[in-house]
């Protein structure tokens, strides 16, 4: 009988692997339904069934494209081809809800004000570190049109067999909007491979607003990280993320 390997698991849902079967559990049935879903224009995990809370999805052939605080494999071309899936979604017809890209500038302001002052107040973080990323994170806080996202773009979400991309996993998070947003969360903490993203994603971006969306994604991360029990200091994590823009 096969394993079963816990592949992530907090307070809000856990993910566990038997075999080739990934079985996603949540309390949250509204993230759920999305993930069940059929609209992205990418290829995604095979749904074998739906028991809620409970999701069964089939594994993606291939590997992740790389994991955060670890040095991607991937070859520059994978990478590319990565930048060229998520422009697909990108440019799919808006799906029916805002998504976890979507939140406003005024949400957004009012939490990172908060977590920053958290950060400082609570000894986490040295308060020019969060000064100056909460100064970089502002460029992130303008109008953007809204696209088809996915909402929790991390390189492990994104598989790759040799150059090419064979499925995209997690849409519980998936909605309407910002496009950089996705591209930065694919890059966060692989800031050498955005040249690679970008020309696969093939148009014209922002990388001040993409970096903006590191600093600005870390920022908030942080506390959430620490609470559920996983380590933003991690070399390579959202604090070294954070310190890179010294």
């Amino acid at each position: 009988m096969d394993e079963v390997e816990v592949v992530v698991a907090h307070s809000e849902r856990a993910t566990l692997r038997v075999g080739d079967v990934f079985l996603k559990v949540d309390a949250d049935q509204a993230r759920i339904d999305v993930e069940a879903m059929a609209l992205a224009p990418v290829p995604t995990p095979k749904v074998l069934w739906r028991e809620p809370p409970v999701l069964a999805i089939a594994a993606l052939p291939g590997a992740a494209l790389g994991r955060l605080c670890e040095p991607s494999t991937a070859s520059p071309a994978a990478w590319s081809a990565a930048g060229a899936a998520v422009r697909k979604v990108h440019d799919a017809p808006l799906p029916p809800r805002p998504g976890r890209a979507g939140r406003g500038r005024d949400e957004l302001t009012a939490e990172l004000d908060s977590e920053c002052e958290w950060l400082v107040a609570s000894g986490v973080l040295p308060a020019d570190l969060v000064a100056r990323n909460r100064q970089v994170a502002e460029a992130a806080l303008r109008p953007w049109t809204p696209v088809f996202t996915h909402g929790d773009l991390q390189i492990a979400h994104v598989f790759v067999d040799g150059d090419e991309v064979t499925g995209i996993l997690d849409w519980s998070e998936a909605g309407r909007g910002d496009a950089l947003y996705d591209l930065a969360t694919l890059t966060l903490g692989h800031e050498e491979h955005l040249g690679d993203v970008v020309a696969g994603y093939g148009t014209d971006v922002d990388v001040d607003v993409i970096r903006a969306w590191w600093s600005l994604r870390s920022l908030l991360g942080v506390r959430w990280l620490i609470e559920h029990g996983f380590d933003p200091f991690a070399p390579g994590g959202e604090v070294d993320v954070l310190r890179s823009r010294m």
